[in-house]
């Protein structure tokens, strides 16, 4: 017998939005198939050029994620959610820190989550509940270097 559960599906996200996810979802749970070097080398060429994402924007990616998928919005849909959501992101421009680990208390659990502002979004558990131990965030810039000098 199961427990049943009530799924937190968000409501009132707008449809360009709603959209956009959908868009994003099919290569998220591709990307949800690959060994976590592949993610992760996938993830640091996406990243590239894009700013640091805030907790809202993150929030609202992870929103819009649970709204049209309900594999993403239950209890088994961390890794295609938290990938939905990180590449939901860069569609506009931000990069949230896109991470993976394990509890820290047992029962031995795996997750995989987004962070901003170095907390972690949307997750129902406490700060410090996951050891990280896999992390994607947003790209340091580049240095200015200057021209050849003559």
């Amino acid at each position: 017998m199961t427990t049943p559960s009530a799924l937190d599906i968000p409501v009132g996200v707008p449809f360009a939005r709603k959209l956009a996810a959908r868009l994003v979802l099919v290569p998220a749970a591709a990307l949800s198939l690959l060994p976590p070097h592949r993610i992760r080398a996938v993830l640091e060429v996406v990243r590239r050029g894009a700013r640091p994402a805030t907790a809202a924007r993150a929030q609202a990616a992870r929103d819009a994620l649970c709204a049209v998928s309900l594999r993403c919005a239950g209890p088994r849909g961390c890794l295609p959610r938290s990938l939905g959501a990180a590449l939901l992101c860069r569609l506009t421009g931000t990069w949230p820190t896109w991470c993976t680990g394990v509890s820290v208390v047992p029962p031995f659990n795996a997750h995989a989550w987004i962070e901003a502002d170095g907390r972690p979004v949307g997750e129902p558990m406490p700060d410090g509940y996951f050891a990280t131990l896999l992390a994607v965030g947003p790209a340091e810039p580049r240095p200015a270097t200057s021209g050849p000098t003559t």
